[in-house]
């Protein structure tokens, strides 16, 4: 299936789910995940076609959430017939701001691949974040930014002031980066980017500079995360220094990989999960981080590739009965140990309620049980593993 044909099919599922969920929540939650699509799409410029580990793109999405935040507080918006138009575009001017910063910090970053250009990203990060916190009138401080992106009298009812206007803003800004990004790799600049990728030496002795070709594709990735952290800041209208933090990198760089090199499958599993977990999941688990580390791990360990390279063929060599009892037992484990810590230390009572079990932590034998059963069920389900699967994982 081309990257053309999937995008049609994505762009139907798009016009499809907001008659599907109604509700402002699901509209909301819908959007958020468009956001992270968008997030994992420009990391997958800079992962899977140039090979380029970066733990600073909070940079980008920071930078064009607060040029956005800035943009309307200038109230461009009330300028002229026509002022709704900047609202419109505002996420734009986040992704040019995010590129022209990618420009300044970008030259340095892209001078080396691989650990040094990790490395250095990480310090880009780091600087910049500290540097957020040295200008409180411009970052906001502890206190962040807010702001407000309703319209006065737009056309055709489209005040942004309903969940489901900014996910149709969203959903046309997503469909068309994914469109420029997947027309960019398969341009000479974006077949030369995985060149070098893969063969740095080669092509400069063909006579072209990997240097400037990393640069470039860094500056389109920062011009998609801007863009992205745009729409973020539309639809929270807010803003804080936080948004700079290595955590949001980390996530990114997380959740792309487990999305997997498949540049619009893999975008589209990792901004879904990236929501799932930190809105869904958290709701229901104060542990949630732990969950996403484990799946992390999982993916690293047996699917390098991420889970959009996994076939049906491939879930179905997986899938045993093993598998999922060593899942459970180790949700009890991480829910006991977590209550154990929080809860039971804060004087709270020692039940707790697991998948409709009731479990008390306080008590050895229940400790002893999960463990027991967890490791039993580990053990036969790597039993069941064949040589072929551990070879293809």
């Amino acid at each position: 299936m081309t990257p053309t044909i999937k995008l049609r099919w994505w762009c139907m599922a798009m016009a499809v789910l907001p008659l599907v969920f109604t509700s402002s929540y699901s509209t909301s939650l819908m959007t958020q995940m468009l956001v992270g699509i968008l997030i994992c799409l420009s990391y997958q410029v800079l992962l899977s076609q140039g090979g380029m580990l970066s733990f600073g793109h909070a940079i980008f999405t920071g930078a064009g959430s607060y040029a956005v935040i800035h943009g309307l507080n200038t109230h461009l918006f009330e300028i002229g017939a026509t002022g709704w138009l900047w609202v419109i575009a505002l996420p734009l001017l986040g992704g040019l701001t995010a590129a022209a910063v990618a420009a300044m910090l970008g030259w340095i970053a892209t001078a080396r691949s691989g650990t040094p250009f990790a490395m250095i990203t990480l310090g880009l990060g780091e600087l910049v974040w500290a540097a957020a916190w040295m200008f409180p009138d411009w970052s906001g401080g502890e206190a962040g930014l807010s702001a407000d992106r309703t319209v006065t009298d737009p056309p055709f009812g489209m005040s942004f002031a309903q969940a489901w206007h900014l996910y149709a803003l969203s959903a046309v800004y997503v469909l068309a980066c994914a469109w420029a990004v997947v027309r960019f790799t398969q341009t000479p600049m974006g077949l030369m980017l995985r060149a070098t990728r893969d063969r740095a030496v080669r092509v400069a002795f063909l006579g072209y500079n990997p240097h400037l070709i990393r640069y470039i594709a860094f500056i389109v990735s920062a011009f998609i995360a801007g863009i992205a952290g745009g729409l973020t800041a539309l639809n929270f209208e807010f803003v804080s220094v936080d948004s700079f933090s290595l955590q949001r990198s980390g996530s990114a760089m997380l959740f792309t990989v487990v999305g997997g090199g498949a540049l619009i499958g893999g975008s589209i599993i990792g901004g879904v999960l990236m929501v799932t977990a930190s809105v869904v999941l958290s709701t229901f688990t104060p542990a949630w981080s732990a969950y996403v580390g484990l799946l992390f791990i999982w993916v690293v360990m047996r699917w390098p590739n991420g889970l959009s390279g996994m076939t049906p063929r491939d879930v179905l060599a997986r899938a045993n009965g093993w598998g999922l009892a060593t899942a459970i037992g180790t949700i009890f484990l991480i829910e006991m140990t977590y209550h154990w810590v929080t809860a039971v230390a804060a004087g709270m009572p020692a039940t707790l309620d697991i998948l409709m079990v009731s479990v008390n932590v306080s008590q050895a034998s229940h400790w002893s049980l999960a463990i027991a059963f967890t490791a039993v069920a580990y053990w036969l389900a790597s039993r069941g593993r064949t040589p072929s699967r551990e070879g293809r994982s």
